[in-house]
């Protein structure tokens, strides 16, 4: 039997053996040679105390800008363009602040329409919601049966949304 520290020994010589064989990563893309060694054609940079600008251009047709502000935290906005190798020029325009990242582009796919049964479901929730009849996970005979709902269950009902986890909207 082959003592335990022996075997790992082994076992990592195999492993960096294996691992020196495996080929490198090389692109198949059409342009992938031609973007490793891209040259900056144009670059310009202003940074200031409570704002910042930036933009650069590639001769391979990559653009991109962004201008800053320092606010709650940092509010930026900005764009780039590239080809793809389909020939197609992609642009996109974004907004970054506290609502997170948010891209535009043509390309981007949209989402499909909200389905009916979920709008009738919002609908129902917002007239419940509008009639006092709040559900909070609890079983309420108001809800079913059209009277008006006890101190006792809106008084959970209170101390539910004061807890941590519930937003209202």
């Amino acid at each position: 039997m082959i003592p335990l520290k022996k075997l790992l020994i082994i076992a990592s010589f195999v492993g960096f053996a294996a691992a020196a064989l495996l080929p490198g990563y090389d692109s198949n893309r059409p342009q992938a040679n031609s973007e490793k060694n891209a040259r900056i054609i144009a670059l310009d940079s202003d940074v200031k105390e409570d704002s910042y600008r930036w933009n650069y251009e590639t001769e391979n047709g990559i653009k991109a800008e962004e201008q800053g502000r320092e606010a709650d935290g940092i509010e930026a906005q900005g764009a780039f363009q590239y080809t793809g190798d389909d020939g197609q020029v992609y642009s996109v325009n974004y907004v970054a602040n506290q609502g997170g990242f948010q891209p535009q582009g043509a390309h981007f796919p949209t989402p499909p329409p909200t389905p009916e049964a979920i709008l009738k479901a919002l609908e129902l929730n917002a007239r419940h919601e509008a009639a006092g009849i709040i559900d909070d996970g609890q079983y309420n005979a108001a809800k079913y049966s059209g009277a008006p709902a006890s101190p006792a269950y809106q008084q959970n009902y209170a101390r539910a949304q004061a807890s941590a986890g519930f937003k209202r909207f």
